[in-house]
């Protein structure tokens, strides 16, 4: 399955407009004009942006995990790092609203960094897009609107500020019109990839990931009831990926925003993240990313 590592070449393979930010684009036609068209079809890729879009599908379907995302209406909808996507030429979408895209790294080092992670509608099990009302997608468009001047402005140094501040107003707003559409539902079942993370993320907050190392896939497994097997088989269905690769991703995840107080050391970090070896660490961490945890330290550390 082919995998986009930033933003650039995303957007190259979709066939759209390079970004005016290494780190974002931003599509609009709210009003006059006409969203760019992207690639007619696709086999199942991944990549590392988030997408936050407001469009309408005329027909045809895209394929998000395992599932069809509902688009009968125009409607907003989000994507997060590393779902896998596809959709083929019978997809027809209407060239009006608006796409945000932005690689996972933009937020680094800010409080939307943990936010967003909080945020069900960037998961899997929601895969009922958000139907807007008239007056909610005016104050969407709104938000939209102030991110698109700073983007398009020149860069200073408040820009990205300002540009994470809207996301993240963007995405409170979101949640609300969400929880409106989803009143009086039944909770939609979780799937076995969000259990899965819900529970690496347990056992790092809680301490133990410093204190006992890095978890088996057979103690994440006994933790949600099911066999080592049938974890593996469906996530590696699901996403493409096995389950060592997630929770190499979640380790990878935390060492960065770890990496950015440079108060501690790359050693440091290894052992508290529950590596034996900060060699080994530091190797995993240059697999997967392509740089070495001391010149990534260097490339995006807020003093």
């Amino acid at each position: 399955m082919q995998h986009f590592k930033t933003l650039s070449a995303y957007l190259e393979y979709l066939e759209l407009p390079s970004p005016e930010h290494p780190m974002l684009s931003v599509f609009s036609a709210i009003g006059e004009g006409f969203l760019p068209c992207h690639k007619e079809s696709s086999p199942p890729i991944t990549n590392d942006c988030y997408s936050i879009s407001f469009k309408k599908i005329i027909k045809g379907d895209l394929n998000y995990g395992r599932t069809t995302y509902d688009f009968t209406n125009g409607v907003l909808f989000f994507i997060a790092p590393r779902q896998v996507l596809q959709w083929d030429n019978s997809a027809v979408f209407e060239q009006k609203g608006f796409s945000i895209n932005f690689h996972k790294d933009f937020l680094k080092g800010t409080e939307l960094a943990h936010q967003i992670k909080k945020y069900g509608f960037f998961s899997y099990s929601v895969n009922e897009a958000l139907h807007l009302s008239p007056k909610e997608e005016k104050q969407i468009a709104s938000i939209v609107a102030n991110i698109e001047i700073e983007y398009q402005n020149n860069q200073d140094e408040f820009s990205k500020d300002i540009i994470i501040s809207q996301l993240s107003t963007l995405l409170k707003y979101a949640n609300r019109f969400y929880e409106r559409q989803f009143l009086n539902r039944k909770e939609l079942s979780t799937s076995l990839l969000e259990q899965f993370n819900e529970q690496l993320s347990q056992y790092v907050e809680s301490g133990q990931l410093q204190k006992n190392g890095i978890p088996s896939i057979e103690q994440i497994a006994d933790k949600m009831g099911i066999s080592q097997r049938y974890l593996s088989d469906t996530l590696k269905k699901e996403t493409g990926k096995t389950t060592t690769e997630h929770l190499q991703l979640l380790l990878i995840d935390e060492a960065k925003n770890m990496l950015l107080h440079p108060s501690k050391s790359i050693a440091e970090v290894a052992y508290e993240l529950g590596f034996e070896y900060p060699h080994y660490f530091s190797r995993l961490f240059k697999k997967k990313e392509g740089i070495s945890p001391t010149a990534y330290r260097e490339k995006f550390s807020v003093n």
